[in-house]
């Protein structure tokens, strides 16, 4: 097994990389077996804030360093799925038309699903609901994420919202001490808490409660969809809501828990050289044990 006393700080595809680093590196490879080697890029990348002048990530600079470790043997990579080309994701050209006013109760809608965005046409479409109506914008997701759509059944099948899970957050410091757990447990289980990183109801729809009722059904799905896609089953949701336009009242209303606030930092910024504004922080248990299952005292962490 490599260690980080056997690494020496190293220039390698034109970056600097720390023994640290490398060792990161190849916990992501071994913490998302699933993921294409495009998708590993892109997190490495963002873990490390790879980016190149003109601000983008550092990608096929990625994946040839992923090839270099992997030829000294320090990681596995998955199967090129997509041999000759990189996978890159275009945004969808479809026009989104204006959408007639729905308002009502819950109950008025039908039933309320969450249908997990698979295939490339229909994550063009999703991509394209969210940069032209949440407040973010789109931004690709880094990391195993699951994206979907939110339907009601009545009196017609009808799109209501967009919902997505990614990577968690690594420079949290109130929810690691809400878990308690030591920095190594963290960089061994980060990968069972799952961020809520954009959630769209459509500016059209004006329904009471539905966004908690969303917020509920995820709680259930999200387990079932990252063991399905990935092999694992998250523990724990986290999200962040900014106070200067958003209440967090879907969370509090959804049994969400209020840690506190964020540092004022990048989400993954281990060193307070990316600002940010405050954040609320938000928390929601999918196991009684979760704290136990992330500590590694418990036989079902992985």
């Amino acid at each position: 097994m490599l260690k980080q006393e056997e690494l020496r700080t190293e220039i390698i595809c034109g970056r600097q990389f720390t023994p640290e680093e490398i060792l990161e590196i190849r916990e992501t490879v071994r913490l998302f077996p699933k993921l294409s080697q495009t998708e590993l890029a892109f997190t490495i990348c963002e873990n490390l804030f790879w980016y190149a002048p003109n601000g983008k990530h550092k990608i096929e600079s990625c994946r040839e360093l992923l090839k270099k470790l992997e030829a000294r043997q320090w990681i596995t990579l998955p199967a090129n799925r997509y041999p000759g080309h990189c996978n890159k994701e275009k945004q969808s050209q479809v026009e989104l038309k204006a959408e007639p006013e729905i308002c009502g109760t819950v109950l008025e809608l039908g039933t309320i699903e969450l249908e997990p965005v698979r295939g490339r046409e229909k994550i063009q479409l999703w991509n394209q609901y969210v940069d032209s109506y949440h407040q973010l914008g789109y931004k690709r997701p880094f990391g195993a994420h699951q994206r979907y759509f939110i339907w009601s059944s009545s009196p017609e099948k009808r799109r209501l919202g967009c919902m997505l899970f990614s990577a968690s957050a690594w420079a949290l410091a109130e929810r690691d001490r809400w878990i308690g757990w030591s920095k190594e447990e963290k960089s061994q289980r980060l990968h069972l808490i799952v961020n809520n990183t954009r959630y769209l109801i459509f500016p059209w729809v004006k329904v009471k409660n539905l966004a908690s009722k969303a917020l509920s059904l995820a709680a259930r799905q999200v387990r079932v969809d990252f063991l399905e896609r990935y092999g694992y089953e998250p523990v724990v949701l986290e999200t962040f809501v900014d106070t200067e336009h958003y209440k967090g009242t879907c969370y509090k209303a959804a049994n969400w828990v209020l840690l506190g606030e964020t540092a004022g930092r990048g989400r993954m910024d281990r060193y307070k050289q990316y600002l940010s504004s405050p954040k609320q922080i938000y928390m929601y248990p999918l196991r009684r044990d979760f704290r136990a299952i992330l500590r590694g005292e418990s036989g079902d962490a992985k």
